[in-house]
């Protein structure tokens, strides 16, 4: 499947000149555009040719504007820029705008771009089929697929706005740490059965050595009705259950086997969690974009290679860390997250890499209701659906 741009795929695939994304703009307008990464398997970069983009908010969270010459940006993630058509284009009046993605991982992926055009208003234009032959194209700005030093750079630049009118409210001081691994499974066959996955294998994924499975029935409305039995249990790890070099050794060499479950972490309302994602080497070290429903989280920490608690906490920013709803984990390295659990309820946390939650790169928490009529879990509607 093809990479798009509003859908369109763009003329550098097959009969797809017809297929392509054109905007318009005038000379010396600056536009607003917001930026959706919809792709289920791949981290993007996205850039138009010779033009500045500024970065002025990130998944509805105003940010620190900084200018940069393209983003990187993770499935579920939003980016708005600010773009000043202010370049003089040549005989074709446009300029290529394009997306291709953010390679970390060694398995085989669709390494294709997609374009689009920015085309100036009142420019003299080409009048024939194609506004340019896509063989002479070049992707001024585009970063290579596996630029991590510019993926890194990017997102080390974006901090949290911090003033009185949209104050970061990172917490100062946390009730709860949790360090948990991100892992990449190879699982033993079992016997009697024959397994397709490599050296006759099964691929699965994990958080702590957990792979997540997906009950019958709804946790949230287990929990609400106290059907804790079978469904799910608390006593997902808080640390990882066997320590390693996370980021380094022989992947195939160390245990890869992961268990079965859906345990959660249960939080009192109003908890400081803070979450460190250690990614590891098991298979491939990968940049993960972890998501987290029900509430917002700061970034306050992130790096390459292993979590040091003593010498990493000390580099944390709680000043103006960017305040997400997901993090790209660094490939070979960790990020660190706090969050206030004041939203009563089940919540999800998973890889925004399709095929990674559904291997079970995956967990979960409860919020406790507060004290609070507006601190408590509502109630299902009465036209909930039987199943």
């Amino acid at each position: 499947m093809p990479y798009t741009i509003n859908g369109l795929p763009g003329p550098l695939y097959p009969c797809s000149n017809q297929d392509t994304f054109i905007q318009t703009v005038e000379y010396g307008k600056t536009y607003l555009l917001r930026i959706i990464n919809a792709a289920l398997t791949n981290e993007l970069f996205f850039a138009i040719a010779k033009h500045t983009l500024t970065v002025v908010e990130v998944d509805a969270v105003y940010t620190k504007p900084f200018a940069t010459t393209s983003i990187m940006i993770t499935p579920g993630q939003t980016t708005t820029v600010l773009m000043t058509a202010n370049k003089v284009p040549d005989f074709t009046g446009m300029f290529v705008m394009a997306a291709r993605p953010y390679l970390t991982s060694v398995f085989p992926s669709n390494n294709s771009t997609t374009i689009g055009f920015l085309r100036y208003k009142n420019a003299r234009t080409w009048k024939g089929k194609s506004p340019v032959d896509p063989s002479s194209l070049k992707l001024h700005n585009l970063p290579a697929m596996e630029d991590t030093a510019f993926a890194t750079k990017f997102s080390d630049k974006i901090r949290s706005l911090a003033s009185s009118q949209y104050p970061c409210n990172v917490p100062k001081t946390i009730d709860k740490r949790v360090i948990t691994t991100i892992s990449l499974n190879l699982q033993d066959c079992p016997e009697n059965k024959t397994c397709s996955g490599f050296k006759g294998k099964s691929f699965f994924a994990s958080m702590n050595n957990q792979s997540f499975v997906r009950p019958s029935i709804s946790i949230l409305e287990s929990y609400y009705k106290n059907l804790t039995k079978g469904s799910f249990s608390s006593g997902f790890p808080e640390k990882p259950p066997n320590n390693f070099d996370y980021t380094g050794g022989d992947s195939f060499t160390q245990n890869m086997n992961t268990k079965f479950g859906t345990k959660l972490l249960v939080l009192p309302y109003g908890t400081n969690i803070e979450i460190v994602l250690q990614d590891t080497s098991f298979l491939n070290s990968e940049n993960h974009p972890i998501h987290v429903h029900g509430h917002n989280f700061f970034i306050v920490g992130s790096g390459l290679g292993n979590f040091n608690e003593a010498r990493d906490r000390k580099r944390y920013n709680l000043v103006d860390p960017p305040e997400r709803n997901t993090v790209a984990v660094p490939s070979g390295g960790w990020a660190a997250i706090r969050i206030k659990a004041d939203n009563p309820g089940v919540w999800f946390i998973h890889c925004h890499l399709e095929q990674h939650t559904s291997w079970g790169l995956a967990t979960g928490f409860i919020v406790h209701n507060g004290e609070g009529p507006s601190q408590c879990l509502l109630p299902p509607p009465q036209d909930l659906p039987s199943c």
